[in-house]
């Protein structure tokens, strides 16, 4: 495996707007067949800092959010919709070419998310996008894609998504003996409409979420609901715990399939899960 740029070494690259998420999904779809473009993949990251200067929010689409995700309608943007904001960004830089992983492989595992101090909808938000730490896997490859928000130079929001790329390797997770679960602070049902609200109001239109065919060809039985989804929901249950500043870090574990019935619990630590009717997790977090 490749060696990777550290942040001194990638050259930033100055976008006049935010791309279209929907073309770059058409984009990675077509890249994933044969003969058009599946097989353009670099060893490394690509070295490069995507950039956007002035996003603002779309109040309409905050408004639509904060409802599929159980937010409070409010002026403070949840820590989980400048993710929304950014993402077509950090799409961007997964469906390039030199990617070293195509995005239709890529399978969202964790998420940590740091607020330094509350970002109001009013602000306009200056966003960078790079990738990181491509890592071995026993399934694959790790890599963190960074997304970073800041106001008048100043960094207000920073998100770390982590994707595991399957390579077909054999042998599968050590599961090792499954805890019981703790006891449920709250119980969700969660439709077949969360995956495509969500969805409409994150421009994430992967058909694991939305498409009953789409989910079978990725080897799920039904749509899953979006990883991003369920932390907002975890978070959305915990808003008026929340300081002015936090870290939330999350791993996904067993998708959430759509129809499902969910149980939120928080834990005496900080920690807080999201299980199913048996007790095996569906995401893990913690906040600090």
């Amino acid at each position: 495996m490749g060696g990777q740029p550290g942040s001194g070494s990638r050259t930033p690259v100055e976008l006049a707007r935010m791309p279209a998420a929907g073309a770059l999904h058409r984009r990675a779809l077509l890249g994933s067949l044969p003969g058009l473009g599946g097989g353009r993949r670099g060893p490394d990251l690509p070295a490069v800092e995507l950039r956007v200067g002035g996003v603002t929010v779309d109040r309409a689409q905050l408004a639509d959010y904060d409802r599929v995700c159980g937010f409070r309608l409010s002026d403070r943007l949840p820590a989980t919709f400048p993710h929304v904001m950014g993402f077509p960004l950090a799409l961007r830089l997964m469906t390039a070419p030199d990617f070293p992983i195509p995005l239709l492989g890529l399978v969202h595992v964790g998420n940590r998310i740091t607020v330094h101090r509350p970002i109001n909808a009013d602000e306009a938000l200056d966003f960078s996008a790079y990738a990181e730490n491509l890592r071995p896997h026993d399934r694959g490859r790790q890599v963190d894609v960074v997304l970073v928000g800041s106001v008048d130079g100043e960094e207000v929001w920073r998100g770390v998504s982590t994707y595991l790329g399957r390579e077909g390797k054999p042998g599968g997770r050590d599961r090792g003996e499954r805890r019981a679960a703790p006891t449920a602070t709250a119980r969700w049902r969660v439709e077949p409409r969360v995956g495509t609200e969500y969805a409409r109001v994150s421009g994430d239109h992967n058909p694991i979420h939305t498409s009953r065919l789409g989910a079978r060809l990725f080897g799920f039985r039904r749509p899953i609901a979006h990883g991003m989804w369920s932390k907002a929901r975890c978070l959305a249950a915990l808003e008026a715990r929340l300081p002015d500043a936090y870290t939330v870090e999350v791993a996904f574990k067993l998708p959430v399939p759509l129809p499902s019935t969910v149980s939120f619990a928080l834990l005496p630590d900080g920690g807080f899960t999201l299980h199913d009717s048996q007790g095996r997790p569906h995401l893990a977090g913690h906040l600090r």
